[in-house]
């Protein structure tokens, strides 16, 4: 691994074009918090860039693009190439569920003066980290006659903001006492929504309140939080970082930092390809790639299924023969070397900030339990392809053996007998309500992506 930086290997240029796209970066992540929203973006960005629904196309033909969408929550993106399925696809692949609140589905109540709404934290979060912030609510809500509200409060600076409040250090002796988890528990982590009593009588007038509001202005009654997805994340957008702004703090860079390089940089590149290249942007990995829309529902094999036989060379043993020869690149986060937690990295095997993206041969846990564990030759092809393309690389581990540890989707489409490794870039702070990451590491990550479609 080289000692230097990127901030000292890049030419001006390339330092130029690295701020350029990472301002494009923070527009993404700013306006994306949720896995729908992260879905439309990549949608509108793929119709702009020729990319057409695959359930409105016929037949496919070396160039063709198309996307497939699963829910609006998981994505499919594919550049048909020139050579047969048989020999593989190049695949990157990324979460865009990050994590953070849920409303439960019979959320709001009336507490001492106050509505409040009763969240499910979702994935592993430090539920103290969450008090004292504004928060932001987004979401969609679904009538029962099928009609779609979209929800966003707390993003524009005249909207609203909400909080979770924490007891004050003068009254905090019972708290101090506690360990962090049972001084913060998932029950506590109550949204106060409003405190002005409707006009007249009854016992729950500020609930009414609220209510009356949700109604004026969203359409939506009480009883429709039952078929809601409101998720409640940092409000506020993503912001340069460090005096000398060489990083981004943001909501949600796990792992929309690594799914949007990746879109990106099969976007970016016009064209045709010699193997038929892949991005897939999957939910639900925070909580083990689990449900219709997480990495283990049958949506991806079904989706590169529905392109084969479009392009009309669609058999079972073929499409097992084409994810076998497949290459795939699990694109997710690292966690960066931080002085302030030294303890907890072992420094010859941990990820730098602007050292450029991390592979990770094993993730996984305790022995390495849960991981997929790349393939030596597998290594070898990545590292002379980035050699050759000047592609800046970290080997690294996730922290200390026996400190804790980790897993991403790589361990699952591995099952169908693919080449896998994770790659992705480091941050501070993974799983806090902000997030870092280093801009030269980001703009690197989209050079290796790029990379690996084109030339793997």
């Amino acid at each position: 691994m080289t000692s230097k930086t990127l901030w000292e290997t890049y030419s001006p240029a390339m330092k130029e074009e690295a701020e350029h796209f990472c301002e494009g970066y923070k527009q993404h992540i700013s306006s994306c918090k949720t896995e729908r929203e992260c879905v439309d973006a990549v949608m509108r960005a793929a119709a702009e860039r020729g990319y057409l629904d695959i359930s409105k196309v016929g037949a496919l033909t070396p160039g063709s693009k198309v996307y497939a969408v699963n829910r609006g929550k998981m994505l499919v993106l594919v550049h048909v190439g020139t050579l047969p399925f048989e020999q593989g696809l190049n695949i990157l692949g990324a979460h865009i569920d990050s994590p953070r609140l849920d409303l439960k589905p019979n959320p709001l109540y009336e507490d001492s003066g106050f509505a409040m709404l009763k969240t499910h934290y979702y994935g592993g979060i430090k539920k103290f980290q969450w008090v004292t912030l504004p928060l932001a609510l987004h979401g969609v809500v679904f009538k029962k006659d099928g009609t779609k509200i979209p929800v966003v409060i707390g993003e524009d600076p005249q909207d609203p903001v909400f909080g979770i409040s924490d007891v004050l250090p003068h009254l905090g002796k019972d708290q101090n006492e506690k360990t962090l988890p049972k001084a913060f528990t998932g029950e506590d982590l109550n949204i106060c929504f409003g405190s002005i009593p409707l006009e007249g009588e009854g016992s729950e007038r500020v609930k009414d309140s609220v209510l009356s509001i949700l109604k004026d202005k969203y359409s939506i009654e009480e009883d429709d939080f039952q078929s809601a997805e409101i998720e409640v994340v940092p409000a506020g957008m993503a912001r340069d970082y460090g005096i000398d702004r060489s990083m981004i703090l943001a909501y949600g860079h796990d792992d929309r930092i690594c799914s949007y390089t990746s879109y990106m940089a099969m976007l970016d590149e016009d064209a045709v390809p010699s193997k038929t290249c892949v991005t897939v942007l999957v939910d639900k990995e925070e909580i083990g790639s689990v449900g219709a829309t997480g990495m283990h529902s049958r949506f991806f094999e079904n989706a590169v299924a529905e392109v084969m036989e479009k392009c009309g060379c669609y058999t079972e043993l073929s499409l097992r023969k084409a994810l076998a020869a497949s290459q795939m690149l699990s694109s997710d986060v690292s966690a960066g070397f931080d002085p302030n937690y030294a303890s907890v990295h072992e420094k010859n095997n941990a990820p730098f900030f602007g050292k450029g993206p991390v592979l990770h041969k094993y993730t996984g846990a305790g022995g390495k339990s849960g991981s997929n564990d790349a393939s030596a030759e597998y290594i070898a092809k990545l590292r002379r392809l980035f050699d050759q393309e000047t592609v800046q690389f970290q080997m690294a581990e996730l922290g200390k053996v026996d400190q804790g540890g980790g897993g991403t989707i790589a361990y699952i489409p591995a099952q169908y007998a693919m080449d896998v490794i994770d790659l992705g870039i480091p941050l501070h702070s993974m799983h806090a309500p902000w997030e870092v990451a280093s801009k030269v590491d980001i703009f690197e990550a989209y050079r290796a992506y790029r990379a690996f479609l084109k030339n793997m």
